[in-house]
């Protein structure tokens, strides 16, 4: 028997894993999972009764063309249909992205730290993955990102509210990077924390989008409306990305189970506001609660906060661990922490504070 192995692409060589958030522990103390930046409410008002009654066909493929979510994602947001994509999550939309428009020996930008998929699914498509630094307060350094541009540049990814650090690009200076950013080179908008924003000077990329037709916008049902479980994102799009993103997209990829979830979750508004209002305010509670403590926290318009805590990082986590709550560690450089119920969020505030007094002695 041959022992040579089948012959793979060398793009693949040395691809980091994409870590998910760590589970509460089964047999620790009672424990919260605060480290994936989930909704931490069930699903909403009359969201479960459709996707039971989508399970009944499960023998069934789902239509392929998501036509029901799109009719409505599109009368939603008043875009064409056919300037819409539907994918498995905001990051399987965003891998669509990059194969649609990069390949070996070009370029995909963005900043960093930044969402944890992108260096994953850049290097996976044989792109080259360009790494801007965030500013010293944690946002994306723009002028930084718009010096980088070259003739290989592909692909752009501005991650608004930034993952981990919830930071935010209002409206003035984006639009001052997309003057700047050359025609042919698309950008994509990942706003999928959208809903959590009440900073007035973020723009809506819906708004930007409709003028600029090198600029994409991605969104997701995992995070507002709690459908992190059924894999299901959308992309805004002019009609020749939106149709490479529906050519490139895995066939069947969208479960009829999640298409009717997120149609139904579409139509709960009301309670899908009250709800991310609650968790706004939660989010108030916890960042004043940080800063009053001592921590110096970028201002946050996600469902999580960050602190940068380099090489205590991993002690941090395991402290919130030992405590009950399951937080997301990025090893030498800090913590995301998704901001869940209200018990969760007062045991983190206090093993914060039991943390902050073992740094300052």
């Amino acid at each position: 028997m041959s022992e040579t192995s089948p012959k793979l692409r060398a793009e693949l060589d040395g691809i980091p894993t994409y870590k998910p958030g760590k589970p509460a522990a089964a047999d620790g103390p009672v424990a919260f999972k605060l480290s994936s930046n989930e909704n931490p409410y069930p699903p909403l008002p009359g969201v479960m009764e459709t996707a039971i009654a989508a399970a009944r066909n499960f023998n069934r493929y789902p239509d392929m063309a998501c036509s029901g979510l799109m009719n409505e994602l599109s009368e939603r947001f008043g875009v064409p249909a056919t300037h819409l994509a539907t994918g498995t999550g905001s990051v399987g939309v965003a891998q669509s992205l990059i194969q649609s428009t990069s390949g070996p020996g070009d370029e995909v930008m963005y900043a960093w730290r930044s969402f944890e998929a992108y260096p994953i699914i850049t290097q996976i498509s044989g792109a080259t993955s360009v790494q801007v630094p965030l500013t010293a307060g944690e946002v994306h350094d723009l002028d930084a990102m718009a010096a980088a541009i070259t003739e290989r540049t592909r692909l752009i990814f501005v991650c608004n509210p930034n993952n981990p650090t919830g930071t935010v690009v209002r409206r003035a200076e984006l639009e001052r990077f997309l003057d700047r950013v050359p025609s042919d080179v698309l950008v994509v908008l990942d706003e999928a924390y959208r809903e959590f924003i009440r900073d007035a000077e973020v723009p809506d990329g819906l708004e930007i989008y409709r003028d600029r037709p090198n600029v994409a916008v991605l969104r997701t049902f995992s995070k507002a409306y709690g459908l992190a479980g059924l894999r299901v994102g959308f992309a805004v799009a002019h009609e020749p990305v939106a149709a490479a993103l529906r050519k490139t997209a895995v066939p069947f990829g969208v479960s009829q189970l999640a298409q009717d979830a997120a149609v139904a979750s579409l139509r709960a508004e009301d309670e899908l506001l009250g709800r991310v209002g609650s968790l706004v305010c939660e989010r108030t509670r916890v960042y004043e609660g940080l800063v009053a403590q001592g921590w110096t926290v970028p201002e946050t318009q996600a469902n999580f906060v960050w602190l940068r805590l380099g090489e205590q990082t991993l002690d941090f986590a395991a402290a919130c661990e030992s405590a009950g709550v399951v937080v997301r560690p990025f090893a030498g450089e800090g913590v995301r922490v998704t901001i869940g119920e209200g018990e969760a969020n007062d045991v983190f505030l206090h093993t914060a504070e039991a943390f902050r007094k073992t740094l300052t002695g």
